[in-house]
């Protein structure tokens, strides 16, 4: 890919203090593209502002809460008074729970749907105006919970493919506008150290160690989100799992089901 790919394009990405979105600032910038960042801890933002403008990159940093509608708000015209345009969006914030549904605490849905699915709501629309001028980029991570629902992460799979329906309402609503929308399904990904979820009771709990599985790294999801947003394609998704599951799902769902009802303790002891 040349690195000047991107040059003069202004991307969006909320939830890049850390993670796939850090990733995916830092694959940007290197490929030309000024970055603005997004997170709810100023600490961690300021840190991961500070490590990109240590590699040249032309970085602003606005911290706040995208399911908040005023923050969302803010991220947009901050971007706008800075940068004076958006050309890409990345709706990559976004939170996981675990629990079975009979112990879930009701409450579990609503915080996992104000962040991965009013977060994207209240940004992806005061930013579409702006994207449509310059005929960009609206990106929506998903994950390989949005292509069928997977035991313990009702909640989670349920906020994921809410993200494929406006998506495809997207894609038909603007097709006149010329605009990109890109789904992505990804699959297990390495985590930072003491990355929390939310628990079947509400509360945060630490997610389970992952260096001991086979995973994806953050870099490798962060080149294919790019790979998407060059090529303009609408869905991408990541792993051979994955591939096998959006395949197999639509054709045998029976199947996948058995499959998934025999590895019901792996698929929990994974995630």
């Amino acid at each position: 890919m040349s690195a000047k790919i991107f040059q003069n394009k202004v991307a969006i990405i909320t939830g890049s203090s850390r993670g796939i979105g850090k990733a995916t600032a830092i694959e940007l910038v290197n490929n030309g593209a000024s970055v603005v960042l997004n997170g709810r801890d100023q600490e961690r933002l300021t840190q991961a502002e500070n490590e990109i403008v240590a590699l040249g990159g032309n970085v602003l940093s606005v911290c706040g809460d995208v399911s908040n509608p005023s923050d969302a708000k803010d991220l947009i015209d901050s971007t706008i008074a800075t940068f004076g345009r958006i050309d890409i969006l990345i709706n990559n914030a976004g939170v996981s729970m675990r629990g079975d549904m009979a112990d879930l605490d009701p409450e579990v849905f609503k915080k996992v749907f104000e962040t991965n699915v009013y977060g994207v709501v209240n940004l992806t629309i005061p930013a579409m105006p702006h994207i449509k001028k310059t005929k960009g980029s609206i990106v929506f991570i998903s994950s390989l919970a949005g292509i069928r629902g997977l035991p313990g992460l009702s909640a989670y799979c349920a906020s994921k493919m809410s993200l494929r329906a406006i998506a495809e309402s997207i894609r038909i609503e603007e097709a006149k506008s010329k605009i990109h929308v890109g789904l992505i399904f990804v699959g297990f990904t390495e985590i930072e150290f003491e990355k929390e979820t939310i628990s079947a009771d509400g509360s945060m709990i630490t997610i389970s160690d992952r260096s001991k599985f086979k995973v994806q790294s953050t870099e490798s999801v962060a080149k294919a989100i790019l790979k998407n947003i060059r090529k303009r394609k609408f869905r991408t998704t990541l792993t051979s799992i994955g591939k096998l599951n959006a395949i197999m799902q639509p054709l045998m769902p029976n199947i996948v089901e058995k499959i998934l009802i025999r590895s019901v303790d792996r698929i929990k002891k994974r995630s």
